[in-house]
């Protein structure tokens, strides 16, 4: 049995994904081109942030939309916040499996924002009687 490609949507996990996107309907009156399927343009979007591909060099051939069709549907669902609920519901799903391995986890704190000018806490305590005179 072929390995599957990392891009590529089982139906199970279509089944978790699937509720978290917000329902576009069409227009009525001037309902416009219809939407390329969202299952094939998550899988367009895996596919760019797994290969690196620039969006505009997205291979129309794979099915996937174009590239401008899945950068819009990936800010489209950022959005509407669905990948930090689609991250804390696969999170729950892999600890009641027990499917979670934290022993090569590491913790990064480099996105924190670090205040200029804020009091530090562990600020060394000068050891001179006074401040030292300018050398310029």
């Amino acid at each position: 049995m072929a390995r599957p490609k990392p891009w590529e949507v089982d139906d199970e996990l279509w089944a978790v994904i699937e509720p978290l996107l917000p329902r576009v309907e069409r227009r009525a009156r001037h309902p416009g081109r219809k939407r390329h399927p969202d299952r094939l343009v998550f899988q367009g979007i895996l596919f760019v942030l797994h290969t690196g591909l620039a969006w505009e060099h997205l291979p129309q051939e794979l099915g996937f939309g174009s590239g401008m069709t899945c950068w819009r549907r990936l800010a489209e669902w950022t959005e509407a916040g669905v990948w930090p609920r689609l991250h804390v519901l696969l999170l729950a799903k892999l600890r009641s499996a027990n499917a979670l391995d934290f022993s090569r986890a590491a913790v990064d704190g480099s996105h924190i924002r670090a205040l200029k000018g804020a009091p530090r806490r562990d600020e060394a305590l000068s050891t001179g009687a006074g401040r030292a005179a300018s050398t310029t």
